[in-house]
């Protein structure tokens, strides 16, 4: 076990030293400004993505959510989390985590086998998806209703109030 550690210790070494010279190489060979400004870009632009994945997968017309008293493990994993219906590529490149309804219930499933297990469970199939195209209507979900328990948008709240209007503190 102790050399296993000192291996696994050693490989993230070697990778550090690895990224370390790629840097390195590419600053020296295109300069430091364009290399940082690339790396900023690329960060930007994964950063919105992730942003947005772990967004549309918690906010989603539907939803589950409940107070601790009458919260449910299974019924939030399958209810409380999308299931993001992406096209092919788009499903790999964010490595299945569509599939999140799954991955809530089980943690360790790994990526490559969960749409295997979405397929292989009636219960996985009868979960309603999310396509990228209905994930935008997503966007105006901020306020949650507990009367009638689903996400709504602040629109929802302004025609509850008097006249339309917000009230003063």
């Amino acid at each position: 076990s102790r050399n296993a550690d000192q291996r696994e210790r050693r490989s993230v070494y070697w990778m550090n030293l690895g990224i370390l010279g790629m840097a390195a190489g590419l600053s020296f060979l295109f300069g430091i400004l364009p290399y940082l400004l690339i790396q900023l870009t690329v960060l930007a632009v994964a950063g919105s993505i992730g942003f947005w994945l772990f967004y549309v997968q918690h906010q989603f017309e539907g939803v589950y959510w409940e107070r601790a008293e009458q919260w449910d493990y299974a019924t939030a994993a399958l209810k409380g989390s999308s299931f993001y219906k992406l096209p092919k590529i788009l499903q790999w490149f964010s490595g299945n985590i569509g599939y999140h309804h799954i991955h809530h219930l089980s943690a360790r499933i790994p990526n490559y086998n969960l749409e295997r297990c979405h397929k292989a469970h009636l219960l996985f199939q009868q979960v309603r998806p999310l396509t990228l195209f209905a994930s935008l209507r997503t966007l105006s979900l901020r306020l949650w209703d507990e009367q009638h328990k689903k996400l709504v948008g602040f629109r929802h709240l302004k025609k509850k109030l008097p006249n339309g209007h917000s009230r003063s503190p």
